[in-house]
């Protein structure tokens, strides 16, 4: 499947027609000589005569070039709902924070009391200045070095911003972590966390070992040559995709060890398991030490077939299936909506908690984060994810409620 986990159907909300479709992807020879080639598939957009049509901001992938960055200065925090009822419209259709137990999480914050805010690093296509990050979303970096991939005329620059038809990937990806809890839109787990946009992934939904292992580093305060140090590290670092252009038969040496650098900053890793229905131990960064591997779980707490699986899985998260995905705000959606589905979608529920914990236990671990959200984690219904037991899907499902009762309960990492 598409290395951004990209290998989901993204449905228009409110339409009968879906918005992209899955095909071969083809032999590019703007591709690296080095890539491997496997049997995967990638999302490209409909045929103009089949696109639903289009409401409000235009699609991200009609943009050509870069906008203007966006100012690297870490913006103001948002509070927390004291009630755990957030007014956003969406969020009645939100099926995955009620699974998770999110308003109980947010009801532990009382009104006025909220934890601090937390720097969260999203690894993925860029930004999209989506109005539910409005004041908390930072420029990062733009880690695509191959100008042929890049999409915007050079290669590496400090401008981050998405370019091309998957750039609503992050902004998805983003959102679920942070979208503000404002009555518009949807309603974000954390939207007092700040998002620093990292792009590593270039025009065509790839991603190069190279610009992840800098981007990895760079997200959380480790020199990168030739780059700007990053004024804003991160605590936690999303990967919702998984390095191209190398075998899917174990964890890259280069990868792992670029993780266990990160993890020894300080900077929790959380990553998707990838789309491909297999087990998740030959991707990188899935399969690699250090790394919270999060796997898809439908409404009824099971595996969907396209959800990688296995051992190096620590958890489950909603992430959707066809048909019943998980909404989110998107100004790529007709009426800014969207429904969504994959493991990219899981592993962002994983990251937005773990910013919650770390808002009121700010010196916890990477060690302990990773303890604290498996050890509170719901059963699956009938002690299994899958019928197979083979295709195992960690400890459970995430429980924000709980693990954040457990972290509150400890003066462990305050």
């Amino acid at each position: 499947m598409s290395r951004l986990a990209l290998a989901l159907t993204l449905a228009l909300v409110g339409s009968p027609a879906l918005a992209l479709k899955l095909v071969p992807v083809p032999s590019s020879p703007a591709a690296p000589a080095a890539q491997t080639t496997t049997a995967s598939l990638e999302i490209v957009p409909l045929p103009p005569g089949e696109q639903p049509p289009v409401q409000g901001p235009p699609l991200p992938h009609s943009v050509p070039s870069h906008p203007p960055p966006l100012p690297n200065q870490i913006p103001r925090a948002q509070a927390l709902p004291g009630n755990g009822a957030p007014r956003d419209p969406l969020f009645a259709r939100q099926w995955d924070m009620q699974a998770i137990d999110a308003p109980a999480a947010w009801a532990q914050f009382p009104a006025g009391k909220v934890g601090g805010p937390v720097t969260v690093a999203v690894l993925d296509t860029g930004y999209v200045k989506s109005p539910e990050l409005a004041g908390r979303l930072i420029n990062g970096y733009d880690f695509v070095h191959d100008p042929r991939r890049a999409g915007d005329g050079n290669g590496r620059d400090p401008n981050a911003s998405g370019v091309g038809e998957f750039s609503y990937h992050g902004e998805i990806v983003a959102n679920l972590i942070a979208a503000a809890h404002d009555g518009q839109g949807m309603a974000g787990l954390n939207p007092q966390a700040r998002i620093v946009a990292v792009r590593v992934a270039g025009t065509d939904g790839l991603i190069d070992p190279a610009d992840l292992i800098d981007g990895l580093r760079w997200a959380a305060g480790l020199p990168v040559t030739g780059v700007p140090a990053n004024p804003n590290p991160a605590r936690i670092i999303n990967l919702s995709l998984f390095a191209d252009f190398i075998p899917l038969t174990g964890c890259d040496p280069d990868i792992q060890k670029a993780i266990d650098e990160v993890t020894a900053r300080g900077a929790l890793i959380v990553a998707g398991a990838a789309n491909d229905g297999k087990d998740s131990a030959g991707y990188s960064p899935a399969g690699c030490r250090n790394v919270l591997t999060l796997t898809s779980v439908d409404l009824g707490g099971q595996r969907p077939a396209y959800a990688n699986w296995g051992k190096s899985v620590a958890l489950a998260a909603p992430g959707g299936e066809p048909g019943h995905g998980i909404v989110t705000s998107s100004l790529s959606g007709a009426g800014g909506e969207r429904e969504a589905n994959g493991t990219s979608f899981a592993a962002p529920h994983a990251t937005g908690v773990a910013s919650l914990l770390l808002s009121v236990r700010p010196k916890l671990t990477p060690a302990l984060l990773r303890e604290l959200l498996t050890r509170t984690a719901t059963p699956f219904p009938g002690g299994r994810c899958d019928p197979d037991l083979r295709r195992s899907c960690g400890q459970g499902i995430l429980n924000a409620a709980a693990a954040l009762r457990a972290a509150l309960a400890s003066n462990v990492g305050k």
